[in-house]
């Protein structure tokens, strides 16, 4: 994920929604065919967030029913990152961990239309991603992500042509999709193709076919915006990636449309065609998803049941999920915009936990990629289920000792990572004026130090931080911490603090 930028000419509407289905609809006396989508982006969890006011599956699920009670033509689409990363998704169920089964049930229960591959869909296992493509109902429609032979992957559509026919004209609404994900994951089984010219060929199969062309995207915004200026045909851009609501008009003034992550808020977007000129009006609207909606019983079985399947499986592996560990009296800041660009209250009681281990250590460093949980966490009850989807992947504790002149460039590049996962969190280090410091005394560049680091870091798999690895004399990996886990880690400075 890139880091948000202020958006030119940006126009965000936000209303509060409480019974969508009486909106006001066309004119009887109107002639044009009138479609509606409901599309929504970077969906993680399967229950409400922000301590159950937000979000909701089930609630949008009750929107779906709102919106075709008003136009039966209503489809819903989804601009990537369903799969991982979650804390349900690392739950251990038949012989495998879930890797987005649960989203992909819960989905199809929805009655999802339209999906296109979000760059988190490749965390998963060949294997899992290939029995997720079989057991999602819905469409995938991907223009420029491939198996790594170059063939499209089998049942994916490359574009399609959505026809709406109207009952009373007879005359049809032809709305032509394709769909593009930003080559930010690279596994050995996917192979990306250039999305400008991924674009122009699509757009150029399309022509002829269609009234209207709708791009369904998980890329950064600023390459949204590219696509738009450079290709006029496309008449909505339906997107994803960023976690934060966009709705910027580019191009030739074509809406690009982006919903808060977890479905906090989602777009409604209606279409009218008139097939008398060809033209086609379209009218985004931001609809925040909160406790104002009730969650439709039936997809909210649905969730109950992978909700129940994980604990178990949380159980078996040692934590009580439901177990509160501690009473905060303030909110803790998890979301990703926050803790990939700066400390919050939560990033340093990770940072703090680190330590817990290793009383000798003199600093703790962890990439703030490891935190997924993307909420913030009400003041209250704190359960061990919120420290698993703080880390959901888990992992050691290390010590390793450190040169001063490395450990200088590590905290440097780790705030170039600014914006991404490889940003990193410590404790017990500053910045004054430009130098760096542990607990107030200046980093010298020939001394070692004691850090203590959680294991992927100490991997040197993040970006630009390779020299973090076995093999750098600069660092040293003195413990393994073969019996920690930085989730109980955290669980035990909470109940300190």
């Amino acid at each position: 994920m890139k880091k948000p930028f202020a958006v030119l000419l940006s126009v965000i509407i936000v209303f509060a929604l409480t019974a969508y289905a009486t909106a006001p609809t066309a004119p009887a006396d109107d002639d044009r065919i009138h479609v509606t989508i409901l599309h929504f982006n970077d969906i993680y969890e399967i229950t409400p967030v922000s301590g159950g006011k937000e979000g909701g599956i089930a609630r949008v699920a009750t929107l779906r029913k709102q919106l075709l009670a008003r136009n039966p033509n209503t489809i819903t689409t989804l601009g990537g990152d369903l799969f991982s990363p979650s804390a349900i998704g690392t739950a251990q169920y038949e012989g495998d961990r879930l890797a987005g089964r649960q989203m992909v049930d819960v989905l199809n229960h929805f009655q999802l239309d339209y999906a296109t591959f979000g760059n988190h869909e490749f965390d998963v296992k060949e294997n899992q991603f290939n029995q997720r493509m079989k057991e999602a109902k819905f469409t995938w429609v991907s223009s420029n992500v491939f198996a790594a032979d170059g063939q499209p992957y089998a049942g994916i559509k490359q574009n399609l042509v959505i026809p709406v026919t109207d009952k009373k004209s007879g005359k049809t609404f032809r709305i032509g999709m394709f769909g593009l994900t930003l080559a930010a994951n690279n596994p050995g089984y996917v192979r990306y193709s250039d999305s400008i010219a991924a674009t122009a060929d699509q757009i150029k199969q399309l022509s002829g076919q269609t009234d209207f062309v709708v791009a369904l995207t998980h890329q950064a915004i600023d390459d949204d915006i590219e696509l738009l200026q450079k290709f006029p045909q496309i008449g909505l851009l339906l997107g994803g990636h960023e976690h934060v609501n966009y709705q910027n008009w580019r191009g030739n003034f074509t809406p690009l449309l982006k919903g808060d992550a977890n479905v906090r808020s989602v777009y409604v977007v209606d279409l009218h065609f008139d097939p008398k000129t060809g033209k086609t009006q379209v009218k985004p609207e931001f609809v925040p998803i909160n406790d104002t909606l009730t969650e439709d019983p039936a997809v909210k079985t649905v969730v109950d049941k992978w909700m129940n399947i994980a604990f178990d499986a949380f159980r078996q592996q040692g934590f009580e999920p439901e177990a509160v560990v501690t009473t905060t009296t303030e909110a803790l800041d998890g979301l990703e915009s926050n803790v990939r660009t700066r400390k919050t209250n939560l990033t340093e009681l990770i940072a703090k936990s680190l330590l817990r281990p290793y009383p000798e250590a003199e600093l703790s460093l962890y990439n703030s990629g490891s935190i997924r949980i993307d909420d913030v966490l009400p003041a209250g009850p704190i359960t061990v289920y919120d420290v698993i989807r703080v880390l959901p992947f888990g992992g050691k504790v290390q010590l390793a000792t450190i040169k001063g002149s490395l450990l200088i460039k590590v905290l440097n590049q780790g705030m170039a990572n600014s914006g991404a996962g490889g940003f990193l969190q410590s404790a017990n280090t500053q910045q004054v004026n430009g130098a760096w410091q542990i607990s107030g005394t200046p980093i010298d560049a020939k001394k070692t130090y004691k850090l203590a680091i959680n294991d992927f870091l100490a991997s040197g798999k993040d970006h630009g931080l390779d020299y973090l690895k076995p093999g750098n004399p600069d660092f040293v990996i003195v413990n393994r911490g073969e019996n920690t886990d930085i989730r109980q880690m955290l669980i035990d400075q909470l109940k300190r603090n």
